[in-house]
């Protein structure tokens, strides 16, 4: 079915990242992204990253639902979101902060900017 898209990684070449050097905060995360969806601003798919800690500055609004592992978003005032399987939130624009990976991670995802 064409207007159905299951989000697996199966039979998906991902995506191997870092982020920018000047963005870590602590480790060396490493982050695959399956994107399986590309429509213009809209992005969607499945994310891992490894353990770490890293500034993020969302200029987009993001779906996210925690598949594997935990992790920590911390924003500008020090306030902590725990990311557990399970989790589900929207992340609006304007979001300033930090992705801190405790367990690697798993998440899928929609991205509009």
């Amino acid at each position: 079915m064409e207007h159905l898209v299951k989000l697996t990684r199966q039979g998906v070449t991902p995506e191997i990242t870092r982020p920018a050097a000047e963005r870590v905060i602590a480790g060396d995360p490493v982050h695959t992204t399956w994107n399986l969806e590309e429509r213009g601003t809209l992005y969607a798919g499945l994310w891992h990253t490894t353990t770490g800690e890293w500034r993020v500055d969302y200029v987009e609004w993001e779906y996210i639902r925690i598949l594997e592992g935990l992790s920590v978003l911390v924003d500008e005032t020090g306030a902590e979101t725990r990311l557990a399987p399970g989790d589900s939130y929207l992340i609006r624009p304007g979001f300033k902060g930090s992705w801190r990976c405790i367990e690697p991670t798993l998440k899928d995802y929609v991205v509009l900017g």
